[in-house]
């Protein structure tokens, strides 16, 4: 490769500066790159190296090692060279590779949607501990690319979600993951903001899922450019505090909840301090919160009486 200094980006993979006469193995790409991308501050370099060029090559990562020698063609480096501007740009880049990984499923994700998060698998496998033993209903407030959704329903073959967003993008692209994963007959999309199309409330949920918008004034401010620029503000900002969102689904979802029902909510670290043990909700009788495998306390348990 050569030098930061010549092309600007530092991406000088397939510049029209002669860089075609040189010969670009998997091996050499994948060096070049690690380095400029620790040069850039990413982290993970050399897994970003090789997440990107694995999925221009339309490939699995372990193959990269199998092929080292392989010589990349022109539009091969045409279309590397794109996927290194844009990490570089800290774009994410399962927005570039267009997937992520959730509960050992692979998932589409796209701009419209928040990147699922491995804290939040907690939510799920919390959520399938709490379902009853046959034929359930589950409400998935805010779906997104449908994580939670698809997940529980992969699980649970007798399991009916309803997985709302007010997002069209999101509610796309939830759709294109549930027909990925063969449950889009149990999965059923609707667009909406929380609960607004319910009403009149009845109790219908044996669970009521939700991974809302939690994050602070003070926090977003302090978050990374590669979510706070690409991420969608509206599902990631809740609020002066962040508890916006959490707030109305404490009131409003308990009269949605089949007695004994539950409701699983994910929230921020450190604001199980900020939210109280009893809502002030009729509907509710015990609440906890519940650790993620990092040891925060990542997910709140509201019970329905009954």
């Amino acid at each position: 490769m050569k030098s930061d200094g010549r092309y600007g980006t530092g991406v000088g993979i397939v510049q029209d500066c002669g860089m075609m006469d040189e010969t670009w193995t998997i091996l050499k790409v994948l060096q070049w790159t690690t380095g400029f991308f620790s040069r850039k501050g990413i982290d993970q370099p050399r897994a970003n190296a090789e997440v990107l060029l694995a999925h221009v090559l339309d490939t699995e990562r372990i193959q990269l090692y199998l092929r080292y020698d392989q010589p990349l063609g022109s539009a091969e480096l045409a279309r590397y060279r794109e996927a290194i501007r844009r990490r570089a740009s800290c774009e994410p880049t399962q927005y570039i590779t267009g997937r992520q990984e959730f509960w050992s499923l692979e998932l589409e994700v796209g701009p419209a949607v928040l990147i699922p998060r491995p804290e939040t698998e907690v939510l799920v496998e919390k959520a399938l501990e709490l379902l009853p033993g046959t034929r359930a209903r589950v409400l998935d407030i805010g779906t997104g690319s449908g994580a939670i959704a698809v997940s529980l329903a992969t699980e649970r073959k007798d399991l009916t979600v309803v997985a709302t967003d007010r997002s069209p993008g999101a509610l796309e692209i939830a759709r294109r993951n549930a027909v990925r994963h063969k449950v889009e007959d149990r999965v059923w999309l609707a667009a909406m903001d929380l609960f607004s199309a319910f009403l009149p409330a009845v109790p219908v949920f044996d669970l009521i899922v939700a991974n809302p918008p939690y994050i602070g004034d003070f926090e977003f401010a302090a978050l990374p450019r590669e979510i706070a620029e690409h991420e969608p503000v509206e599902a990631l900002r809740g609020g002066v505090d962040g508890l916006d969102v959490i707030r109305k689904i404490l009131a409003e979802a308990p009269f949605f909840l089949k007695p004994g029902g539950s409701l699983l909510i994910e929230i921020g670290k450190g604001q199980d301090e900020m939210l109280p043990l009893v809502p002030d909700n009729s509907r509710i009788d015990t609440c906890g919160f519940i650790r993620d495998y990092s040891g925060v306390l990542r997910v709140m348990h509201c019970r329905a009486n009954g």
